[in-house]
């Protein structure tokens, strides 16, 4: 199989030939969605091997204690298998010819083509459409085409849906009632076994032979957790059957639906079955595409020009935008975004410091909208920050590692993986002592109201949600020998190293989040007395604040050594230097893992990913160019980028050293990820922050954006092989159009409600 990269000028990726031992590739980098629900695309017919999730954003569910939550894969509606002349359709009997599979993501359309000849010798063509709806966060459609090529042949269809899915095995729903209204109707129910949500499922078929619509007598069967028709249709040579599938799933833990009981559910949800298919397939997929030019492509508008590289640079930006739409889940602000988006069950759909670190900016500054809900959704989980805090002995609010449900609390399990040397589980430390993820939450919330310019979100939720946490890092400090207080026994950004003391990244950051918490209090105290009186009853702000200023002043700083770079953490700088070629170079992740373990890479002076880089990144202003710069030159020789977050911060590093060379290497290795033609890469789902990072590599590193200390400064560094680099954002309500080229940069003001005040190439500029 390959990945086929000769249409993205017409925004479509392609698979050019079949190879049923690397399904996951196409099944999660061509996955459909709308943030509502997420439909892997595992071909029609079945292939041993293949992974088939639909996901439903915040349907978290917990199999048994032993375990954590995780989105339960809903039954499967995609199915469709075909029999010619009694021979099951499959590209891995008989033989095929001209097979393509393609992905338009401006569109969010799937296709695939292929001529088949069955074992017996019958020959057909056949073609595949199916789309995911943007407008109507519900509905799936799917059409199939059987054309008769020579021979005439008798063709079976057999079709519905099938609960009898897993995720890798563990079974999350109990069976529920199946219907088949009128013969042509299909409903299916099942509920989640701990969380108790009850999904609705419906599908309907609409038949046409060479486009005159046509009836075909229905032979249904139910069975255990299925419910299927079978349907035979002959054809003779040149006849064309098309069999159009219209289906749409709907919860009760849904906004739309809240309130309805299961009958009324279920009702409801059959009526809108009926409204869709009624419309028809085209109908629904121009729908969707309209919807997918307003949201996304007018919008967020992005162009690059230049050398032939940059059309595949421009193609991976905008493949990017198409799965940050894909995982958004932009209906409702009790949901976040998961490591892998909707495309697959890696990390169960739980979601990280990913979200405030890496996929956050695009949607501040794109869509600000979407981008409050997402920090509304941290505000509404602060009962589990509280539990975990009381649970570990602290105060405050201390978020946790993994997050799922807005009360499931900390969902990081407790073991994954295998020692390579013992061959024992390896405990997973992050869950309990990656704790930067608070200080992350906070540092979100900060960004997205000043960039947005949204006093409400602050005076709702910010305010309160930065003193809580900066309340959690006030009884989380440890006083030293020193004088001074110290975060011992943590994890920090980069988890090749555990139970370090004073990680730079965890340090700095906590003191930011309680010098930010401070600053607020002192400015409501006299600016908004009526809100900072609700915010000490409800914080005891008259108690915490001393403790946030003596942890703030007394809080130990990691300093720059003589060589002016910055240790990550106590004990890193001593570790044993070796030879990471071999890792830095390889084509998959982790594979030091397989010739250490843990506890010997943690005596290594090796990183899985960036952690003082992306301090630098994040606060950029309170360190010396030169530190910057040094700590680059040694920290980059010393990662292997085991993280898809990884490469992208390194890159926007070296573009503002204007190392542009480095920078845009890294760039296309970060665009890669996903979208390069490795093909075990996705398998588990494609890597939802990366695509963060590529936009932040081309926006923040080659296009220069940057919020410092509230303000905004522009200032390009375009690569080499760029001519022209044209986007808009979004700048407390104003839309800003940015053009940079080599020797010149545009920025202009299309809203024209408020004047914006913006560093242009070092100029302070209003606009």
């Amino acid at each position: 199989m390959g990945m086929d990269y000769s249409k993205i000028d017409r925004w479509i990726l392609a698979e050019d030939s079949f190879d049923p031992v690397h399904l996951g590739k196409c099944e999660a980098v061509m996955s459909l969605g709308n943030g509502y629900l997420g439909l892997r695309s595992a071909t029609e017919e079945k292939y041993l091997g293949e992974t088939r999730n639909l996901l439903i954003n915040g349907t978290f569910d917990l199999f048994d204690s032993s375990e954590v939550t995780e989105l339960p894969n809903a039954a499967d509606v995609t199915a469709m298998e075909l029999w010619i002349d009694g021979e099951r359709f499959s590209l891995d009997q008989g033989g095929y010819a001209g097979y393509s599979r393609e992905l338009n993501i401006h569109t969010g359309e799937l296709t695939r083509q292929v001529e088949w000849t069955s074992p017996g010798g019958s020959r057909v063509g056949l073609s595949f459409r199916r789309m995911v709806s943007l407008k109507r966060l519900h509905d799936i459609a799917m059409e199939v085409t059987v054309i008769c090529l020579d021979r005439p042949v008798t063709v079976k269809l057999r079709s519905g849906i099938d609960a009898r899915v897993t995720n890798t095995g563990t079974q999350h729903f109990t069976e529920g009632e199946k219907r088949f209204y009128e013969k042509k109707y299909i409903q299916l129910l099942e509920t989640t076994l701990q969380s108790d949500i009850t999904f609705v499922l419906n599908a309907v078929h609409r038949f046409a032979l060479n486009g005159v619509p046509l009836e075909l007598e229905t032979d249904v069967n139910i069975d255990r957790r299925v419910i299927y028709a079978d349907y035979t249709v002959e054809l003779k040579p040149g006849d064309a059957f098309t069999a159009e599938k219209y289906a749409n799933v709907s919860t009760t833990r849904d906004l739309d639906c809240a309130g309805l009981s299961v009958p009324q559910l279920q009702a409801r949800t059959l009526e809108a079955l009926k409204a869709s298919a009624d419309l028809g397939y085209q109908a629904l997929a121009e729908e969707s595409a309209a919807q997918w030019r307003l949201e996304v492509w007018e919008k967020a508008p992005i162009e690059i020009s230049g050398d032939k590289n940059s059309r595949m640079d421009l193609f991976a930006l905008r493949f990017a935008q198409y799965h940050m739409r894909l995982m958004l889940p932009r209906h409702d602000n009790r949901m976040n975004i998961g490591a892998k988006g909707l495309s697959g069950e890696g990390y169960k759909g739980h979601c990280f410091w990913d979200t405030e670190i890496f996929l956050l900016p695009y949607y501040m500054f794109t869509d600000p909208e979407a981008a409050r809900k997402l920090e509304e959704y941290r505000y509404l989980s602060l009962p589990g920050a509280h539990k975990k805090a009381q649970d570990n002995g602290y105060q405050g609010a201390m978020f946790p590692w993994e997050s799922a449900w807005l009360d499931d609390g900390e969902t990081c399990p407790l073991y994954m993986g295998t020692d390579i040397l013992t061959g024992t589980p390896i405990k997973v430390w992050s869950g309990i002592i990656e704790q930067h993820i608070t200080a992350d939450v906070a540092f979100g919330a900060w960004q997205y109201a000043t960039i947005a310019g949204d006093q409400d979100f602050l005076e709702r939720y910010g305010y309160e949600l930065i003193m809580d946490t900066a309340t959690f890092w006030a009884s989380r400090l440890e006083p030293g020998e020193d004088g001074r207080y110290h975060i011992n026994d943590v994890v920090g950004p980069d988890e090749y190293h555990e139970h370090v003391n004073d990680n730079a990244f965890t340090n700095y950051m906590a003191c930011w989040n309680l010098n930010k918490a401070i600053a607020y209090h002192d400015h409501l105290k006299t600016a908004d007395p009526a809100l900072f009186q609700r915010l000490d009853e409800k914080l005891s702000l008259s108690q915490v604040y001393p403790k946030w200023v003596d942890g703030a002043a007394r809080l130990y700083l990691p300093q720059p050594t003589a060589e002016g770079i910055l240790p990550m953490d106590d004990r890193f700088m001593d570790g044993e230097e070796i030879d990471l070629s071999k890792y830095k170079n390889q084509e998959f992740v982790a594979g030091i893992m397989k010739d250490y373990n843990l506890d010997q890479i943690q005596r290594l002076q090796v990183c899985k990913q960036a952690d003082c880089l992306v301090l630098f990144y994040l606060l950029e202003d309170q360190f010396p160019p030169e530190v910057k710069r040094a700590s680059w030159a040694y920290y980059e020789a010393r990662t292997v980028h085991d993280s898809s977050l990884s490469l992208s911060t390194h890159s926007v590093q070296a573009a503002d050293m204007g190392e542009l060379e480095m920078a845009y290497d890294l760039f296309r290795r970060a665009s890669m990820i996903d979208l390069g033609p490795y093909m075990g890469t996705s398998d588990a789902g494609i890597h939802a922050a990366s695509f963060g990072g590529v936009w932040q590599c081309v926006i923040y590193g080659f296009g220069g954006v940057r919020m410092l200390n509230g303000k905004l400064r522009i200032q390009p560094n375009l690569p080499c092989g760029w001519d022209r680099l044209d986007f808009t954002l979004m700048w407390k309500g104003q839309r800003l159009r940015v053009s940079a080229a080599k020797d010149s940069l545009t920025v202009e003001n299309l809203t024209k409600t408020a004047p914006v005040f913006v560093t242009l190439n070092g100029v302070e500029t209003e606009l």
